[in-house]
């Protein structure tokens, strides 16, 4: 494939998306939305169902999915001066009833003090990390983890702007390993009987881990993508799963860019990879050459993105923004709760 010097500038992956296309609540159903299927090679398009999918993949083909489970949360709270404080509580800190928090306003969240919930239950800044993340911990009260659990509100992404009735849908249905701060969207379009039924026609399933971060949707801040210094995110393969892939006959297809960083991040060779635990920095762009995936499904992405990058070095940007165009055209919903692509 050839490549030019717009493939590797950040302004070259802009697309117009409207406001109106955002997705800002999830299908009643899971398995009812729309599939656009790009051709990895011809850049040929077409309109589908996502109940479709079962006809594009193969007996003897391995679909693999991220099981992470979200557990960050989003908590409203007032400061001491009755101001308001907002806090992404992104995991459990060592002291006890403690947690690694990203703290707004963070200049005014000194270390000392204090922040009050709804309901009363407070928590003290106990130690500051970083510009913006801060170690919380709640009092010592009998019911501190009820009163908690109370106060709890789903971190959706920044697009989204309605609240979300059932907070599960922001998990996939084989969801298992806790430690995310968002949820791998692209697998929010299976239920365990579509899965059932890809296993019947012969698809065999696996599963890997990435803990996806709240960096994930930081902008990104150079124009240079050779430039790009990724964040680390914790990435698991089993050795079951990779005895599967080195032994698979079939094709691999990655449900989700985050499924894709794993695969590739244990890449040994063409058809080899590795397995265990380890924290990857891995970007995906133009040039680069996938040794495990063959195929990927994934949501629609926001334009000047790492994902968008990864998609676009599976095909090409030219045959991946035209087919964004056409799902434009189209009133294709985008984005976390939107519809699915598949590019194979």
């Amino acid at each position: 494939m050839v490549y030019n010097i717009d493939d590797y500038q950040l302004s070259s992956y802009n697309y117009d998306l409207p406001e109106e296309l955002i997705a800002q609540h999830p299908l009643e159903n899971r398995t009812e939305s729309r599939l656009l299927h790009l051709d990895r090679v011809s850049g040929a398009v077409e309109h589908l169902q996502f109940q479709n999918l079962i006809n594009l993949l193969q007996p003897e083909d391995l679909l693999i999915l991220n099981n992470t489970r979200v557990t960050a949360f989003h908590l409203d709270a007032k400061r001491e001066t009755g101001g308001k404080a907002s806090l992404l509580v992104v995991s459990p800190a060592k002291e006890k009833r403690s947690f690694l928090a990203m703290a707004k306003p963070a200049k005014k969240l000194r270390e000392g003090s204090r922040i009050f919930l709804q309901n009363g239950l407070s928590a003290t800044i106990l130690q500051i990390v970083d510009d913006s993340h801060r170690i919380i911990q709640f009092e010592d009260t009998s019911n501190w983890e009820e009163r908690l659990e109370e106060e709890k509100i789903v971190p959706l992404p920044h697009y989204i702007h309605q609240p979300l009735k059932n907070s599960n849908r922001y998990q996939t249905v084989y969801s298992e390993k806790g430690g995310s701060s968002a949820a791998p969207t692209a697998g929010l379009h299976f239920t365990k009987e579509y899965l059932d039924l890809l296993k019947e026609k012969g698809v065999d399933i696996g599963y890997v881990t990435l803990n996806v971060g709240i960096d994930t949707f930081r902008p990104i801040q150079v124009e240079n993508l050779e430039d790009i210094v990724m964040h680390g995110e914790t990435c698991s393969v089993s050795e079951e799963l990779a005895e599967k892939i080195n032994a698979c006959r079939g094709r691999i297809i990655a449900v989700g860019t985050t499924t894709v960083r794993t695969l590739e991040s244990f890449s040994i060779s063409k058809k080899s990879i590795g397995w265990g635990e380890k924290s990857t920095q891995l970007f995906i762009s133009p040039g680069y050459t996938f040794n495990i995936v063959d195929g990927i499904i994934t949501n629609f992405h926001l334009p000047k993105t790492t994902m968008l990058c990864m998609i676009s070095a599976f095909s090409s940007r030219h045959k991946v923004l035209s087919a964004y165009k056409f799902a434009v055209d189209g009133k294709y919903r985008f984005l976390s709760f939107g519809d699915s692509m598949i590019i194979i």
